[in-house]
């Protein structure tokens, strides 16, 4: 059975679709933009012509809702051709869905029209220079400031897309003195202005195009209807809740640049030929393939498992960090075999996997490191008494 099978007429249309729009489109100018850093401009507008900021919107919004496997389906495909394009939506779909599950009906009014069509893009700003995955000692204040709204106070890092979006969903303390911690934290849904300052762009291994921002507040202002529900304390819960989404958005990045490296690594070994046959043909390179194509296809069955999961309403922090823990280590793997079987090849920036082995370090960092996917796992087996429980 194809992977599709499992979508709907519609939705085999739209992965489809994506899928030409990398080999046609994607392709052709990638090297260029990445060796250059440059903002992808233009392969962003076409994004949103295609519907992909709006995979998370409801129809009455003006989105093109898809379910959660065909979400990862999507990601995956963005990810085959430039992890960075995939990149350019996760968080944005994060803050769909937190407006949809919490948001009161103006802020879903306010915001999910726009972002349907990629009018205004949306990110998260979650990390701190001093907290890293230790989100309950986020330092970032927002006090109240008398007249209704939040005075704000501190500093994000890692924040992507931070200069191009139009709204940031900002994790912060609310009550500084509640115990335990988390509750005392909230969302407040942040748009640019005085007081926010997007101080830096950081360099970075890869992930290149998109900007990876630090961002500052200093006595920025925010109204009291920025808060994401209208009820403070309840955002850590909030947030841990579209990290489900998250982690699944970068298990799906993870499998796209391990199956560009297959695919880049078969073709090179069927053309290549060293004493006198295609090097597929000696056991050494013919393992590496056989191993990289087994586990990618364990990765992807493993996040489409924890996609159905979820599109099924239950709850999958410990599914999804098992997607996110295996798909990005193997997809870091598999990497590093393509290098290998391109032998000088792959050390050059004349072909892509060079490109593969800066971008997959990111999913084992990003949303969450892989040493806090396994305390989540672990925190999870214990609570459920087993995987069967």
């Amino acid at each position: 059975m194809s992977t599709l099978d499992i979508l709907s007429e519609d939705e085999r249309f739209l992965v489809r679709t994506v899928h030409d729009f990398v080999d046609e489109d994607v392709k052709p100018v990638v090297r260029e933009l990445e060796h250059s850093n440059t903002y992808p401009e233009a392969l962003i507008e076409q994004m949103k012509r295609l519907g992909i900021f709006g995979l998370a919107v409801p129809e009455e919004y003006g989105g093109t809702p898809v379910s959660v496997p065909c979400y990862v389906l999507i990601t995956e495909e963005l990810a085959r051709g430039w992890m960075s394009l995939a990149g350019a939506m996760g968080g944005h779909t994060v803050v769909a869905k937190l407006l949809l599950e919490f948001g009161t009906e103006e802020q879903q009014q306010r915001y999910l029209p726009k972002m349907a069509t990629g009018a205004v893009r949306a990110t998260m700003a979650l990390s701190e220079p001093s907290g890293g995955s230790d989100l309950q000692a986020l330092r970032t204040l927002a006090r109240k400031d008398g007249g209704g709204g939040y005075l704000v106070n501190g500093s994000k890092t890692w924040i992507t897309n931070s200069r191009r979006s139009g709204l940031i969903a900002l994790l912060c303390k609310t009550d500084p003195d509640a115990e335990p911690a988390h509750k005392g934290i909230s969302i407040l849904l942040v748009e640019h202005g005085p007081g926010l300052t997007v101080s830096r762009d950081l360099p970075k291994l890869g992930y290149k195009g998109v900007e990876s921002c630090e961002v500052s507040f200093d006595d920025y202002r925010a109204p009291g209807e920025a808060l994401l529900g209208g009820v403070e304390g309840e955002g850590f819960a909030q947030m841990m809740k579209g990290l489900e989404t998250g982690r699944l958005q970068v298990a799906a990045r993870a499998l796209g640049v391990g199956r560009a490296a297959v695919e880049d690594s078969l073709a090179y070994a069927r053309e290549r030929e060293s004493f006198g046959k295609p090097i597929w043909q000696h056991q050494s390179v013919g393992n590496y393939l056989a191993d990289m194509a087994t586990s990618l296809t364990a990765a992807r069955q493993l996040t489409l498992f924890a996609a159905r999961e979820a599109e099924a309403g239950r709850r999958v922090d410990m599914e999804a960090g098992m997607a996110k823990l295996f798909a990005s280590e193997t997809a870091m793997q598999i990497a590093l075999n393509a290098v290998r079987i391109h032998g000088g090849h792959g050390y050059s920036t004349e072909f892509d996997v060079e490109r593969y082995f800066r971008d997959a370090p990111l999913m084992l960092v990003g949303e969450g490191t892989n040493e806090i996917q396994r305390n989540v796992i672990t925190r999870q087996l214990v609570r459920r008494g087993g995987l069967d429980a």
